[in-house]
């Protein structure tokens, strides 16, 4: 609790502070002031849980340099009260989020960012069926209150034009449905052709699929609004 002192001179009490030797006294007098002047709210933490997989977990790099800590030390940057809970999984499915999805969301759980399919690209998972889970994490986070990001993710070519548009549509299509805030890759920024970050390799682990400490940054930096607008949307 903060209780604000500007303008005891104003109001004379300067010097019944001084004077007051008695602790009762003092007592009434600090009771008095609490009257007197505003006391400010103490904003509460929101807590964001952070579903995903092996890019949320932070394959490959130290705990400090992964997405979660990353993100939330951009978020206290910005000013925001914000804890985040990592709940990525390397090489998890959207079968596998949706299996975890009631024990991620703990009672604290204010908001909650959901990353996953990129496995269930690498596997050719029928896209229904990616719908299907992420429908169930959706309704999962709907059932406990709890404010979602939906991030997508874009299908490549080698599957061909049908099952691309399929998969494509997923997200931001239930991210309306559900009247989610979305975004609509993590890897936008490298995606598309981006004269400032040069060569792509530089941001990227030798296995050419996780980023490293600086791709993550460069994440971050991207996705990092619309988590904040995630984080202002419970407060």
């Amino acid at each position: 609790m903060t209780v604000y002192t500007q303008g005891f001179k104003l109001l004379g009490l300067g010097g019944i502070l001084s004077g007051y030797g008695a602790i009762g006294r003092a007592r009434k007098l600090i009771f008095a002031i609490a009257l007197i002047f505003p006391i400010t709210a103490q904003a509460e933490t929101v807590t964001v849980a952070a579903l995903g997989d092996s890019l949320t977990q932070g394959y490959g790099l130290p705990v400090d340099d992964g997405l979660v800590p990353q993100l939330e030390r951009w978020l206290a940057g910005q000013g925001a009260d914000v804890q985040m809970i990592n709940a990525g999984v390397s090489g998890d499915t959207s079968a596998g989020g949706l299996s975890r999805v009631n024990w991620t969301l703990t009672p604290e759980v204010d908001a909650m960012i959901v990353s996953l399919g990129g496995n269930d690209l690498l596997r050719g998972i029928d896209p229904a069926t990616t719908r299907a889970n992420i429908r169930g994490i959706l309704e999962a986070a709907r059932a406990a209150g709890v404010e979602v990001l939906l991030v997508g993710i874009q299908a490549p070519g080698n599957y061909g034009p049908d099952y691309k548009t399929q998969f494509d549509a997923i997200y931001p299509e239930l991210s309306q449905e559900f009247e989610t805030l979305y975004w609509p890759s993590l890897f936008s920024l490298f995606q598309e052709e981006n004269d400032d970050l040069g060569d792509i390799a530089a941001y990227m682990q030798p296995d050419g699929i996780h980023p490293n400490a600086d791709g993550v940054a460069v994440i971050v930096q991207a996705v990092g609004p619309a988590v904040l607008d995630l984080v202002e949307s419970v407060q």
